[in-house]
């Protein structure tokens, strides 16, 4: 893959990876030294491609197949990856909960569950206001590990462009761990199918889990005996891809690539990108990057997004309206996605255009204690995935799959699930700079209760 760019003959040729440049932008940090970036965008230039252009395609058509019901998307990991985090039990431990959720949706949807993590790039975050004030004292906001440093210093909230390069090391680190256990045995299915039974003997509802565990014992039997047992290849590996929301341009831009084979641009820096519900503006920076590179891409759809808006997007990110290019993701609220949500979708079927639905069931279901501490309520979430189900059941369109903000670590930042944590566990192992997150029993919890919900309503069609 080359590192010249040049707009190919699909793209409109007012595009190239640097005409964001000239349009408005959102959630960009100020950057003091601007020779120390163009310093750092120009070595991030020379490095190697962080995926390759064969992978996002292939990506792209298991989109399409969800698109069409053939196929599921789990898409899951942290609100953003921290620097401090960046360890192989942390990683191991999120692909591992990643790995077990999906293969309870696979008997679920009955389906093949593509796999997309919120990993190796997740290190910038978008925020309210440029800068929050402490005890009288006003500093720019943290806007993740790849621009500045939580800590609630002046020289920490400096965004320094050399943490652009930490970032891209660290994915590449991240990159290279999750391929060895994709393709090194760890993803074996009956090795993750015992890690499933030992969840569901701790957990509170293991009655009700049992059934399907005992289903899906029944299956890995029978392809044993087929010849598909543990050691055959097809169970012993799996496909794993990596996603984030294209927020950091100067850094976007740098790991854009010609590739090789079809002279089309693409994001190196992950095999999905999405636009955040705060920078989706049509004539906006990040619309404008993203409309050029050939990524399958996400867009994230809020409760203020009108049809006509939504329209509009549609035509500049996919004018080809490829199966697989665009995903909408949305994230309405448990009190919202029954009421927003129809409008755009009756919209998106009218128009007659192809793209896969996605349910964020996180970001529209925050909310703050008493003592100011961010969390979500195990309940809300199911609540908008179950809205999400409904709505698209009405209208005929099949679920694409789900993206929610979770980790494999025992933390404690979501109330409910099973163990029915309270407001007074929080404190117990909060540990998001950011957004609060699933731990990995309310992760695999969500899995089993997606799972029989679409098991249910598929019974439900069939009759």
């Amino acid at each position: 893959m080359s590192a010249v760019f040049s707009a190919t003959a699909e793209v409109s040729p007012a595009w190239s990876p640097a005409s964001w440049r000239g349009v408005p932008i959102r959630q960009a940090p100020s950057y003091p030294d601007a020779a120390a970036l163009e310093a750092v965008e120009s070595r991030l230039r020379a490095y190697p491609p962080l995926v390759f252009a064969g992978e996002s395609r292939r990506l792209a058509q298991q989109l399409a197949l969800a698109g069409e019901g053939r196929a599921f998307v789990l898409q899951g990991g942290a609100c953003a990856e921290s620097f401090g985090e960046f360890t192989a039990d942390v990683i191991r431990d999120t692909f591992r909960v990643l790995l077990q959720m999906a293969v309870v949706l696979t008997f679920g949807a009955k389906v093949p569950v593509v796999k997309l993590g919120r990993m190796a790039g997740q290190y910038a975050k978008p925020r309210s206001a440029d800068a929050e004030t402490v005890d009288g004292r006003t500093l720019p906001s943290y806007r993740g590990d790849i621009v500045n440093g939580a800590d609630f210093t002046e020289a920490a909230r400096v965004a320094d462009p050399a943490r652009m390069e930490t970032g891209y090391f660290h994915s590449a680190g991240t990159l290279n761990l999750l391929r060895a256990f994709a393709g090194g045995g760890y993803a074996n299915l009956h090795q993750v199918h015992r890690w499933n039974l030992g969840f569901v003997e701790r957990s509170p509802l293991a009655a009700r889990y049992r059934d399907l565990s005992g289903r899906i014992d029944e299956t890995l039997g029978f392809m044993g005996a087929c010849g598909l047992g543990a050691d055959a290849p097809q169970g012993n590996e799996t496909e794993f891809y990596t996603s984030h929301e294209a927020l950091l341009l100067p850094y976007e831009q740098a790991l854009t690539r010609i590739d090789s084979t079809t002279g089309d641009c693409y994001g190196c820096s992950a095999h999905f990108l999405w636009i955040g519900d705060r920078t989706r503006q049509p004539d906006g920076a990040h619309v404008e990057y993203l409309r050029g590179v050939r990524n399958p891409i996400g867009l994230k759809v809020g409760p203020t997004m009108t049809a006509d808006e939504l329209l509009r997007l549609l035509d500049v990110l996919n004018p080809w309206d490829e199966a697989g290019r665009l995903t909408l993701i949305s994230r309405m609220g448990a009190d919202g996605v029954r009421r927003h949500l129809p409008p755009l979708l009756r919209a998106v079927c009218r128009a007659g255009r192809r793209v896969v639905w996605l349910c964020d069931p996180m970001h529209g279901n925050t909310v703050s204690t008493a003592t100011k501490v961010k969390t979500r309520s195990f309940d809300a979430i199911l609540a908008e995935l179950r809205g999400f189900f409904d709505v698209l059941g009405v209208e005929g369109v099949p679920p694409g799959g789900l993206h929610v903000e979770m980790t494999g670590q025992d933390v404690t930042e979501c109330t409910g699930g099973a163990h029915r944590l309270t407001e007074q566990d929080l404190g117990d192992r909060y540990r998001t700079f950011c957004d609060p997150r699933l731990n990995a029993e309310q992760s695999l919890e969500m899995a089993f209760l997606v799972a029989e919900e679409l098991t249910a309503r598929r019974r439900g069609a069939a009759r």
